[in-house]
């Protein structure tokens, strides 16, 4: 697919200020669109970078969402982060070339731009508004990381689930007005987002249930009442 069919194909939407492409100038932001190749997922589950593995390609995401999960000591998966249109990942490695550190798989249809190690490298090179962008990526990544293990540590449990909850579901959820529907979201997930022993995640999320402010499903959380999840959040 070229440029202008995937442009065409999202409407031309505007990426998150917060994102790489939308944090860019408009001359950056075509050079970017202009690297690589341009794939397409059609569903969720779709692996586009396994941990451990020496690959060193980066993909720029242009709608759709991603979620990059990690093996824990004891063998399970913990869920790391989310990342959304707008957003670059696997520029860890293709910068430092060590092993991928998290896998990274659809969450649900993406259409992302697929671009060699080389090339971004040379884009880099190239262009000091694009590598000043990714730099400010890949910091803005860490403070949020460290931002998270603030945040959370002088809460309860419960007040941590629901402000990941209430985070996913404005960043990434589909939004129509007060309510948010979270796809792709199992409760092991967002329990290790939050940090929580799953027990305690099913028990707040059933508090939440009787109060008319979510409803769970298989593999989906709805969010009736972002408004009051807000205020149960951040009280």
């Amino acid at each position: 697919m070229r440029r202008g069919s995937v442009e065409k194909a999202q409407g031309r939407r505007r990426w998150p200020p917060g994102s790489l492409l939308g944090s860019v100038s408009e001359g950056a932001r075509d050079e970017l669109l202009e690297l690589g190749t341009a794939v397409q997922y059609p569903d969720a589950g779709r692996t586009l970078i396994r941990e451990g593995e020496r690959s060193r390609f980066v993909v720029i995401l242009l709608d759709g969402a991603v979620k990059a999960t990690g093996t824990t000591p004891d063998g399970g998966t913990a869920l790391l982060a989310i990342r959304a249109g707008g957003d670059l990942v696997g520029e860890f490695a293709a910068i430092d070339d060590s092993p991928r550190s998290a896998t990274v798989t659809t969450c649900g249809a993406v259409v992302a731009r697929f671009v060699k190690h080389d090339e971004f490298l040379d884009c880099l090179r190239g262009s000091s508004e694009v590598a000043f962008a990714v730099n400010r990526a890949v910091v803005g990544k860490l403070r949020l990381a460290s931002a998270r293990r603030v945040d959370f540590s002088g809460c309860d449990v419960p007040t941590r689930v629901a402000r990941v909850l209430y985070q996913v579901a404005v960043s990434y959820g589909d939004l129509d007005g007060n309510r948010s529907v979270i796809r792709w979201l199992t409760q092991p997930e967002l329990a290790s987002l939050a940090g929580a022993a799953e027990p305690t995640v099913h028990k707040t999320l059933r508090h939440l249930r009787d109060a008319g402010m979510v409803l769970t499903q298989y593999r989906s959380v709805t969010v009736l009442d972002l408004a009051g999840l807000k205020a149960v959040a951040y009280p």
